[in-house]
C-alpha cells in the first residue's frame, strides 16, 4: 500500500487544473485542519476533499466492490475511513468552514459551475 499517493492523484490534479484555469487560487494539504483538506480556500473558509471512490467508501461501482482476498481485513478500513472522514467533516463544519467533496467517478463529468456555486 505505500506505493498507493495520497496526494497529487490525477482526480486531483484534474480538480485542481480547472480551479486554477477558472482563477481560483488556494492552498493544498492544510496539516492544521482535521484530516488535511485536499484544497483549501483559506479567505473564503472552504475546502474540498477529493475523495477515490475505493478508499473512502463511495456508492459507485467502483467504490462498492470489495477484494476477495482478505475481505475483512479490507471493510474494516474502509469503514474506518469513512468514518473518519464524517468525524473530521464535522470537525471542519463546527469550526465554520464549509466543505466540499468530489469523488473521483465525478472527475469526467466535474463542471465548473458545481465548484463555482460551492465557492460563491
Amino acid at each position: 500500500m505505500t506505493a498507493v499517493k495520497s496526494k497529487n492523484t490525477t482526480a486531483e490534479m484534474c480538480v485542481r487544473k480547472l480551479l486554477h484555469s477558472s482563477g481560483f487560487r488556494y492552498r493544498l494539504h492544510d496539516k492544521n485542519l482535521p484530516g488535511s483538506p485536499d484544497i483549501v480556500f483559506s479567505s473564503r473558509q472552504k475546502v474540498i476533499f477529493v475523495n477515490g471512490c475505493f478508499w473512502h467508501g463511495h456508492d459507485c461501482k467502483r467504490g462498492a466492490r470489495m477484494p476477495k482476498a482478505n475481505a475483512e481485513y479490507w471493510a474494516g478500513k474502509i469503514e474506518r475511513n469513512r468514518k473518519r472522514d464524517i468525524q473530521n467533516m464535522n470537525k471542519l463544519v463546527e469550526a465554520g468552514w464549509g466543505v466540499l467533496i468530489v469523488w473521483e467517478c465525478e472527475i469526467k463529468s466535474l463542471d465548473i459551475a458545481k465548484l463555482r456555486a460551492f465557492l460563491d
